[in-house]
């Protein structure tokens, strides 16, 4: 148990998670004087600690979350790849930093009649204010930025071309040539509003493993910062919760195992209120645990689990010889072309892809060394006769999916008497949209000299992957439907609340980190306006 200071036996508010969801609310109920203690199963990571090597702990594995508690989740779900962040900060340590509002579009259908574009601008609006956002400024576009703008503009549409804000501290005075990083020393510190000191962006391509100079403006360094400046807020890391169930004179327990020295430690702690935010994968096993594994929670609505979604994410990446890319280099994602207004039958949002420094260190010494099958070692040459890594652009794009995926728990195969869960997704009710994105992104590669490089896994296993996965405890009007309502409580379980991206009831075909902040930022004002309740002892 860590954090500042150590947990006590009860609070106001245990927080499961501390990603965008849980993140926002330990800063505002901290703020407003209510004790709070946020469990997280991962580390707290700092540039000291970020994995860099093969042998650094680069996977969290929720068998023996104990032995291995890495940087990254990666769970295979029926034809579907998952990748989940796992430490302080939840989903933000390895998000592209885009941070943007959901059209206004989105909100006239699937959700409860509350939620509305008009009702959330404020509350985007807060988020705005703690992350920062901001585009990249001019002299500092990488070759992909510029790439996109090319491409939309031989596609006559350049209209649909916009920068993307990214939650990344720059330096507004550094000019860099697009295909070469300036260094680490290039970077300019500063303490930021919340007493954490930051640095400016080099433009290194590590977004996603963990940026060394801390431009990424993860919710460590603004949310969680905040909260445990208040004095209210203990931050648990290496706390992994097992279920929860209801107290005999009110309240909830929850039952949670620390990890640290590689031993599972059982404990639990009682409180008021309890804040699920371990997001869609995460709060919906851990509820569907409790109803139907533990049996703690058996009356949990009989939606759980359902509407599950893939944000409509795809990627198709292209070579194009005889030119430069240089995909590691720059934020992740700079740029979008948007057609999700559905003009000529299309609806999805197109953005640049970056890949991680280390992916192209890992590459070239993959050529140099030689080993792997031997389809690895032909995927390698196919690529060193691209021209390296360097001339390949990856097409990133989200799309409106058909959210209809289903999680239940099943028994293992392999060691029967226990349960796992597994999701129902059929691809080929989200196919159309995925091929529609597909051609799109061969036109872009086209329109640009390239040609593309068709995932295998779509196209003979039609598996995806997401970096994005929504709903699974979707937000209703009614327990039919859902299993929370619009200020995320579940329905008949007082003082249970979600607050993740599994309340997110459909698809938003563009990254969806904003919205889920502040589909928080409002339901932690709601949950303030309710009456205090009492003392848990």
């Amino acid at each position: 148990m860590s954090g500042r200071g150590r947990a006590a036996a009860s609070y106001d508010v245990v927080i499961v998670g501390s990603g965008f969801g849980g993140a926002v609310a330990a800063c505002r109920l901290s703020a407003a004087g209510r004790s709070v203690l946020v469990l997280e199963r991962g580390r707290r990571w700092d540039p000291a600690t970020f994995p860099r090597r093969l042998r650094d702990p680069w996977l969290f594995d929720g068998r023996v979350p104990h032995r291995r508690n890495g940087w990254l989740e990666v769970r295979w779900l029926d034809q579907m790849l998952v990748g989940l962040g796992a430490g302080v900060g939840g989903g933000s340590l390895i998000y592209a930093n885009v941070c943007i509002d959901a059209r206004p579009e989105t909100f006239r259908s699937g959700w409860p009649s509350a939620i509305t574009a008009a009702e959330l601008e404020p509350h985007y609006r807060a988020v705005g204010e703690m992350l920062r956002p901001t585009t990249v400024p001019e002299g500092q576009h990488p070759v992909r930025l510029d790439l996109m703008r090319r491409a939309a503009g031989e596609l006559e549409d350049g209209a649909r071309f916009r920068k993307v804000p990214l939650a990344v501290s720059f330096r507004e005075d550094l000019v860099l040539d697009g295909a070469a990083p300036p260094g680490l020393g290039a970077s300019m510190e500063f303490l930021n509003a919340h007493g954490v000191r930051q640095g400016t962006c080099v433009h290194c391509g590590s977004c996603d493993v963990g940026c060394p100079v801390r431009a990424k403006n993860t919710l460590d360094m603004n949310y969680l910062a905040e909260a445990e400046n208040s004095g209210n807020a203990t931050i648990s890391p290496l706390s992994l919760v097992r279920t929860l169930s209801r107290e005999p004179g009110g309240g909830w327990r929850v039952h949670y195992d620390h990890l640290e020295d590689g031993r599972r430690r059982p404990d639990s702690v009682v409180a008021r209120r309890v804040i699920l935010a371990a997001g869609s994968l995460g709060t919906t096993e851990l509820l569907l645990r409790a109803r139907d594994d533990y049996g703690t929670l058996p009356g949990l609505p009989r939606a759980l689990g359902r509407g599950w979604s893939s944000n409509g994410d795809f990627l198709t990446p292209s070579r194009h010889r005889g030119q430069v890319v240089a995909p590691t280099v720059g934020p992740t994602i700079t740029s979008a072309i948007d057609h999700l207004d559905g003009d000529r039958g299309r609806r999805y949002f197109v953005e640049d892809g970056g890949l991680p420094n280390l992916f192209r260190n890992a590459y070239e010494a993959r050529l140099r060394g030689g080993g792997g099958t031997s389809w690895q070692r032909w995927y390698w040459e196919r690529l060193a006769r691209a021209g390296e890594l360097r001339t390949v652009m990856p097409w990133f794009g989200q799309s409106i999916d058909a959210a209809d995926g289903v999680f239940r728990l099943r028994r293992s195969r392999v060691r029967p008497r226990r349960k796992v869960m597994k999701l129902n997704w059929n691809p080929y009710r989200t196919e159309t949209v995925i091929v529609a994105m597909a051609a799109e992104h061969e036109r872009l590669a086209k329109a640009t000299g390239g040609d593309v490089l068709p995932l295998a896994s779509w196209k003979w296993l039609r598996a995806l992957a997401t970096p994005h996965p929504l709903g699974g405890c979707n937000m209703a009007a009614a327990p039919g439907a859902g299993v929370v309502d619009h200020a995320g409580r579940v329905f008949g379980h007082d003082g249970l609340y979600v607050m993740d991206g599994s309340v997110i009831p459909r698809a938003i075909g563009r990254n969806p980190s904003k919205t889920i902040a502040a589909v928080a930022e409002r339901a932690v004002a709601l949950l303030l306006e309710e009456p205090e309740q009492r003392r848990i002892e």
